[in-house]
C-alpha cells in the first residue's frame, strides 16, 4: 500500500479490475493451471513461473486454454534474459564457436526441509503434490530452455537418472539428464538440491569446433557471474563483456512488458515450446523410474 500497489482477496477480483493488463503467476506449481485458465479466458497477459505446472496433464490444459483465449502467454524462464547468456547467444550466432557439438550444465543448490518462500510457510517444493517433483522438475527446465535459447534447437531425445541421496524428503534431490537435439547437439545436465551453496555449483559450457564458451555463476537468481571464450586453435581465453549489474528477473519483466506493448516481439514466447519442455521433463522422469525399477 505504501508503494501504491493494490491487493486482491481473490483471483476473480483481480481479473475484474480493468486496469490490470498482465499477471505474474508465481504460486506453487499445482495452482498454475487454475490461474492460467481463468486469466486466458479474461484476455489478460500472463507470465507464469516455470515449470508450467506440476503435471503434464495440467500443462497441456494450460496450452489449450492459452490457444483458445489467444492470450499473450509466457513462461518465466529468466535465464534467457541474463545478459551473460545473451552475450553467449550472440557469439554463437556469429559463428565464433563453429559447429556447436555439446552443452554441459551444472545447476545445483542446497534446499533443506526448512526452506520456505516466506516465513511461516511450509516448504511446498518438497511436496510431490504441489511441486510435481524435486530438483529435476524445478531446475532442469531452466537448462532445457536455455539450450534452446542459445543454439536455436530443442532437445528431441532425453533420458535421466534421479537420486534421493542427502535430503530426507519424498522428491528427488538430484538428477542427471542426457539429451540430443534433432541436429545432433549433445547435452548433459546435472541438477541438485543436495549441493552446499558454498561449493562451485553453477556452470554452463557450450562446446564447438572452433572454441568454448564457459559461464560460471550466471545460472541462478542473481546478477553477475563470468563468461569466458576459449579459442579452439590457440587455447587462449578471453573474458566476454556483459552487464554484470542487470538482474535476469528485472530483464525478464522488462522484456515481457515490452512485448506486451509491441506484439512483434511476442515471437520470443511460445506456449507450444514450453509444453515441449514439460513433455521432456515427463519423459525424463519416466526414464528415471524405469532405471530405478530395473535396479530393484
Amino acid at each position: 500500500e505504501a508503494e501504491g500497489a493494490r491487493a486482491y482477496d481473490s483471483l476473480d477480483r483481480l481479473i475484474a479490475d480493468p486496469e490490470v493488463e498482465a499477471v505474474y503467476v508465481a504460486t506453487p506449481n499445482h495452482l498454475h493451471r487454475q490461474a492460467v485458465e481463468a486469466l486466458s479466458a479474461s484476455g489478460k497477459a500472463i507470465l507464469c513461473e516455470k515449470p508450467m505446472a506440476a503435471t503434464l496433464r495440467d500443462a497441456e490444459a494450460m496450452a489449450e486454454a492459452v490457444g483458445r483465449g489467444r492470450a499473450f502467454y509466457g513462461t518465466a524462464f529468466d535465464q534467457r534474459h541474463h545478459p551473460g547468456h545473451r552475450a553467449m547467444r550472440d557469439r554463437i550466432a556469429r559463428g565464433q564457436l563453429g559447429t556447436v557439438t555439446a552443452i554441459r550444465i551444472v545447476y545445483a543448490c542446497w534446499l533443506g526441509r526448512d526452506w520456505a518462500a516466506c516465513p511461516g510457510q511450509d516448504n511446498w517444493r518438497i511436496d510431490p503434490a504441489q511441486a510435481g517433483g524435486g530438483a529435476l522438475m524445478d531446475l532442469a527446465p531452466h537448462g532445457i530452455d536455455l539450450l534452446d535459447y542459445l543454439v536455436g534447437e530443442s532437445l528431441v531425445d532425453i533420458t535421466a537418472l534421479t537420486q534421493i541421496r542427502a535430503q530426507d524428503y519424498a522428491v528427488d534431490d538430484g538428477a542427471l539428464l542426457i539429451g540430443r537435439t534433432a541436429d545432433g547437439v549433445l547435452a548433459s545436465l546435472n541438477v541438485a538440491y543436495n549441493c552446499p551453496d558454498a561449493l562451485p555449483r553453477r556452470r554452463l559450457e557450450v562446446v564447438g569446433t572452433k572454441g568454448l564458451l564457459t559461464a560460471i555463476d550466471t545460472m541462478g537468481q542473481t546478477a553477475g557471474g563470468t563468461v569466458t571464450f576459449t579459442d579452439g586453435a590457440t587455447g587462449r581465453s578471453e573474458p566476454v563483456a556483459f552487464d554484470a549489474e542487470a538482474s535476469p528477473f528485472t530483464e525478464q519483466v522488462r522484456a515481457f512488458g515490452s512485448a506486451l506493448r509491441r506484439p512483434a516481439e511476442r515471437d520470443a514466447y511460445s506456449a507450444a515450446r514450453d509444453l515441449h519442455t514439460m513433455r521432456l521433463i515427463a519423459r525424463a522422469y519416466g526414464a528415471a523410474s524405469q532405471a530405478d525399477g530395473s535396479n530393484t
